[in-house]
């Protein structure tokens, strides 16, 4: 089982979501990011991970060819919570999601950009200390059988 302290941001430009699709892609990115890192669906690990939306202000996001907006997910995993297919999946998942969130569909996919950065061991802390891969392999293991039980 694998399983890490995720974050996952989305930057869009302001007025770009649905009211609807604002109101839940946070918590549908955070589930999408648990669930392919493989991590026990319980209270503490939903609570672990942390989803972000920055809303750019008019004007402050284009390309050199036309002002449609485009949509940044930023994951953030320690290294080696994900394999490559898991990646993979991730990147899918996201990028459906912030597409129902806006309201558009699959042709539009290339609007959506996910960037997946992977925290070398001993650069995360929470609590005051490091946090260890390994440590938290443990305890997802630990919150897996307790959530089966």
């Amino acid at each position: 089982m694998e399983a890490g302290m995720p974050m996952i941001q989305l930057t869009a430009p302001v007025g770009a979501l649905t009211s609807e699709g604002r109101a839940r892609v946070q918590r549908e990115l955070a589930r999408v990011l648990l669930r392919w890192e493989g991590a026990p669906d319980t209270a503490f690990f939903r609570a672990q991970a942390w989803s972000y939306l920055h809303e750019l202000p008019e004007g402050a996001q284009t390309t050199a060819e036309d002002a449609q907006p485009r949509f940044r997910v930023d994951v953030t995993v320690p290294a080696g919570a994900l394999s490559e297919r898991r990646k993979a999946g991730l990147v899918t998942d996201a990028t459906e999601a912030v597409l129902g969130a806006v309201g558009l569909d699959e042709s539009d996919a290339l609007r959506i950009w996910v960037l997946i950065h992977e925290q070398p061991e001993g650069t995360w802390g929470a609590g005051g200390s490091i946090i260890r891969y390994a440590d938290l392999v443990a305890l997802a293991a630990g919150q897996g059988q307790a959530a089966g039980a």
